[in-house]
């Protein structure tokens, strides 16, 4: 009887948080802004049409929109297997295996910075002068993606 493979690639989402509290905020913002400026100070909405500060919110509600759209399109995410790490989006994948990986550092953060943010993964290619470097911070189950490099880490400490 045919037995399926199991696929072991571990998908890790961009983490879109960012963009979406980010547009939330400025679009709060913008609206709590018309509603001060034409309800109490002037006592009229023709007034605010004439306001700057009106148009510069809404240039900054409309960036931030765009850029939450375009990330949402982009659909990035990083896949890591047993024998390749790749990041992908919607138009392309860029793929490490690991047997061309020298070296992975994982920095703590515990020992110098207490924000989780600033941890780093470096990856050495063995045939690539600089660096791949990924942030953990910046996909979703940061936690579950560190253990990964780990495991990877040792995999290659044994090798």
């Amino acid at each position: 009887m045919y037995e399926a493979k199991e696929d072991t690639n571990k998908v890790f989402k961009y983490n879109m948080s960012f963009y979406y509290q980010s547009t939330i905020i400025y679009f709060v913002v913008f609206i709590l802004y018309v509603i001060i400026r034409g309800e109490f100070v002037e006592d009229s909405f023709k007034l605010i049409t004439k306001d700057p500060i009106i148009y510069f919110f809404a240039i900054i509600v409309g960036v931030s929109l765009i850029s939450l759209l375009y990330n949402l399109y982009l659909n990035k995410h990083l896949e890591i297997g047993d024998e390749k790490i790749s990041f992908v989006n919607r138009f392309a994948a860029k793929t490490f295996f690991v047997s061309n990986i020298a070296e992975i550092k994982i920095s703590d953060p515990e020992r110098r910075i207490r924000n989780h943010a600033f941890r780093l993964i470096r990856i050495k290619l063995k045939h690539r002068r600089r660096q791949v470097i990924i942030r953990p911070y910046d996909y979703e189950n940061e936690e579950e993606l560190i253990g990964k490099f780990q495991e990877m880490k040792n995999r290659l400490e044994v090798i």
